[in-house]
């Protein structure tokens, strides 16, 4: 087996991977180094949790432990979708470089443009940023990219996702030609291989097989769930979702709820809160700030419920999380797996409960297409309306419904419909009598809709006219 010793990896590094606990380099790691530690080009396709952070922060530490930054011209890059993860990589970096006198700053949305700019302007050796950011600092003469020895993209899936491509592409043409790239994503759809294609000059492929499988230590479960009435399926849900957390009682010592929409994520959260449960919102509307303090009291045990969009299901790394519910089903299969990995990590066990409407049938097959086994069905802790009437006998009756009418005596002038009806066939009044004969012209001709301004001739049918 492959050690991080074997690596060539700079002391320093070495002795900071082995405080960290690391012995031997996952398959994507021990892959990616060596052909990164030799300036080459390297295209990694893996998930989320298969240490790729570590293969690209490991190598750049390496290459950069010589030489100085300058001021706003930082000697690397690394580009992240969200802020989550950029964070992360940044942790990473602390950790890796702590025997070594690298800086690095941290370039992400919702902090002030002021403190970035003086980290900036001391001069960095790798900055890691999201594609807007970056461009904003960029735009305002703040930084120049054109000292960049090594450029790392990070989920460019997820960068397609969020509408990032246009963005990665204006900032590879901001960099040396001579850069040497470090390109990771989790699938290569046909926008990812053309940028590859166009930017990474003989790279060095390493495919880690897809995580298309779960944790063993994960017990997964799907609540079908059917809403009496379409417009009562939000607070319906919202309902069953309270139903199940107390339904796992102390077993859910925290949890991360993943949404959609991030209207959903605000409005679950509240109505957790409203409830008198511990919850708080994450999602990329957020400011940063708020975000950082909700990521950290969740961390610290202080939130006990983590309501999130998929930004939280990519680089947030919370060691202990017990449960992981899904209250809707992901639109991408890969999703799933990404989300439910929050829980059930280094050996722990955990939980995963989906919760699957009437219309997230099709998505829930995809998953369980793309993991190759059919989740658990579970009982829904709330029992509809629509439950009941099927477990209800067959022979049942129901009651007709109450009429309110019923027994309330009639007033004597006031008859029922059938009885006016006959009193206006069989006794027309003066006005309808007079009515009545409006209705007929000078020939005997009915006439309807027209009043007695109708001149005679109009009302004459068309062979009468003809013969007049």
């Amino acid at each position: 087996m492959t050690k991080f010793t074997d690596l060539n990896l700079n002391p320093k590094v070495l002795k900071a991977i082995a405080e960290a606990g690391y012995e031997s380099p996952t398959p994507i790691q021990a892959g990616a180094i060596p052909p990164a530690l030799e300036g080459r080009d390297v295209l990694g396709i893996a998930q989320t949790g298969t240490g790729k952070t570590a293969s690209f922060t490991l190598p750049m530490i390496t290459l950069l432990a010589r030489g100085r930054a300058r001021a706003r011209m930082p000697r690397s890059l690394v580009l992240c979708p969200t802020r989550e993860l950029a964070a992360q990589v940044a942790e990473n970096f602390d950790t890796y470089t702590k025997h070594m006198k690298l800086t690095k700053a941290l370039l992400i949305g919702g902090v002030s443009f002021k403190e970035q700019e003086s980290i900036i302007d001391k001069g960095v050796d790798v900055l890691i940023a999201t594609p807007g950011r970056l461009l904003d600092h960029f735009e305002r003469g703040k930084l120049i990219l054109s000292d960049v020895k090594v450029m790392v993209v990070d989920e460019a899936d997820r960068m397609l996702d969020m509408g990032f491509i246009p963005d990665i592409e204006r900032i590879f043409g901001l960099t040396p030609f001579t850069r040497q790239t470090l390109f990771f994503s989790a699938t290569m759809a046909p926008e990812i291989e053309r940028i590859t294609n166009t930017f990474l000059s003989a790279p060095e492929r390493i495919e880690v097989a897809r995580q298309a499988t779960a944790s063993e230590t994960i017990e997964q479960g799907v609540v079908m769930f059917k809403p009496s009435r379409r417009d009562r399926e939000g607070s319906e849900k919202r309902t069953v979702l309270r139903a199940l957390i107390d339904r796992e009682g102390e077993k859910c010592t925290n949890a991360i709820i993943f949404c959609n929409r991030k209207t959903d994520v605000d409005i679950c959260a509240k109505s957790l809160k409203k409830y008198g449960y511990d919850a708080a919102a994450i999602h990329g509307d957020l400011d940063q700030s708020q975000r950082t303090r909700t990521l950290d009291g969740f961390r610290e045990g202080s939130l006990r419920l983590l309501v999130a969009s998929d930004v939280a299901a990519r680089g947030l790394d919370v060691p202990s999380v017990s449960h992981v519910i899904n209250f809707d089903v992901p639109g991408h299969p890969e999703d799933y797996v990404h989300r439910i990995g929050r829980t059930g990590r280094a050996g722990r066990e955990g939980t995963a409960i989906t919760l699957c409407g009437p219309r997230d049938q099709k998505a829930l097959d995809a998953v369980e297409q793309l993991i190759q086994k059919e989740i658990p069905r579970l009982e829904s802790p709330v029992k509809s309306k629509a439950v009941e009437v099927k477990e209800a006998p067959k022979d049942e009756i129901k009651e007709p419904r109450e009429n309110k009418s019923a027994g309330k005596p009639r007033r004597a002038d006031k008859p029922d419909r059938s009885e006016r009806s006959d009193r206006t066939d069989n006794k027309p009044t003066e006005n309808k009598q007079r009515s009545r004969g409006r209705d007929r012209n000078d020939r005997g001709h009915k006439v309807v809709g027209m009043g007695d301004h109708l001149p005679s001739f109009i009302a004459l049918s068309f062979a009468e006219r003809r013969a007049s």
